[in-house]
């Protein structure tokens, strides 16, 4: 079995400076990191990381909890978590919290208890008792995708306000005046925040949002058909309905057709959260599409700054319109350019 010297020997380096690549330490080359990588890939090596933990009071090794593991996002999110932790020398341990507070503060204690050096939590709302506790407590932590006011960790989000404007417009464009939203749990910042924006983006136009026309979901495909049910019933129903998220996209979709309906024929269909499937649809589906990947790079390099003593920053991606064809679109649009990264440290 190969060993340390084996490494250094292959990769032309000292047993020092394979050592700090191994463990993750700031002063490395991008060179040098490169080459030990390629080193510990050909020769198959393995690190005793039970008795690295012990000497280094460290185990490097990442908790993330997601909110909906069967929600594409988060299933990308995921990866692209895995992935960078990987590349910065940490191993991920997952949980999937399934939208509950309970099997939230679960997965926390039990990530705790295994000794994780940080934690990535997507919060399914306002803050739930082990969660709070841990970030309290100062266990170093990032909140992705959705976050607690009030709470002092470090927020990598996508900011997705721009996006629903250019959305209204666009329907507006289209000649469409009566749009819903299925919105998501308003004890998330995100169901809230979707909700805020549209309304926002509905009066810029001189557009209204009736009672009639916001329903309440969940992030789930349960509540998309339901909602969207619900609005097919109205004496006038809305002429678009945007689902803020892609799940519950789905399930209105599901609704429409159900109801012996076309997209967008009869009833338009856009969606917060593009998927690979939107593609696919008949119609392909306008979407809202969130930099994902990117989120979850920026969210492990800002959980790494704080495990090894560095401010970790917040960090804000722009979401970008993507114009297909299920809103009564002849033609598929064109995907407008990101804004800038905007970064803040709390």
């Amino acid at each position: 079995m190969a060993g340390i010297k084996d490494v250094a020997a292959e990769a032309g380096l000292s047993v020092a400076t394979v050592s700090r690549v191994l463990n993750g330490h700031p002063s490395v080359s991008e060179d040098a990191r490169r080459r030990v990588t390629d080193a510990v890939e050909r020769l198959g090596y393995r690190p005793n990381a039970v008795a690295r933990s012990l000497r280094t009071d460290q185990t490097r090794t990442l908790g993330l909890v997601i909110s909906d593991v069967m929600n594409p996002y988060f299933t990308e999110l995921a990866r692209s978590v895995e992935e960078e932790a990987r590349a910065l020398g940490y191993s991920v341990i997952i949980g999937n919290a399934d939208e509950r507070p309970d099997l939230q503060d679960h997965h926390v204690t039990t990530l705790l208890d295994r000794r994780i050096d940080g934690l990535l939590v997507s919060p399914t709302d306002g803050g739930s008792p082990g969660m709070l506790g841990a970030a309290r407590a100062g266990t170093p932590m990032v909140f992705v995708d959705r976050w607690i006011p009030g709470v002092d960790v470090p927020v990598v989000r996508s900011d997705g306000r721009a996006a629903i404007r250019d959305l209204v417009a666009h329907l507006h464009a289209l000649g469409h005046r009566r749009l819903a939203i299925i919105a998501g749990p308003a004890a998330t910042t995100t169901g809230r925040e979707r909700v805020d924006a549209f309304r926002e983006a509905l009066a810029a136009h001189s557009l209204e949002l009736p009672d009639a026309y916001i329903g309440q979901g969940d992030f789930q495909a349960g509540s998309g058909r339901r909602v969207t049910e619900g609005f097919l019933d109205l004496a006038e129903p809305p002429e678009v309905v945007f689902a803020a998220d892609n799940l519950m996209a789905l399930g209105a979709l599901d609704a429409i057709r159900a109801r012996g309906l076309r997209v967008p024929d009869d009833i338009g269909l856009a969606a917060f959260d593009d998927i690979p499937w939107f593609v696919h649809t008949d119609p392909p589906v306008t979407a809202i599409a969130q930099p994902t990947r990117e989120l979850g790079r920026a969210a492990v390099r800002a959980l790494v700054d704080r495990i090894e003593g560095r401010p970790g920053a917040s960090v804000t991606l722009p979401a970008r319109l993507v114009v297909r064809r299920s809103c009564g679109e002849s033609e598929p649009g064109i995907e407008p350019s990101p804004s800038p990264v905007r970064r803040s440290t709390p």
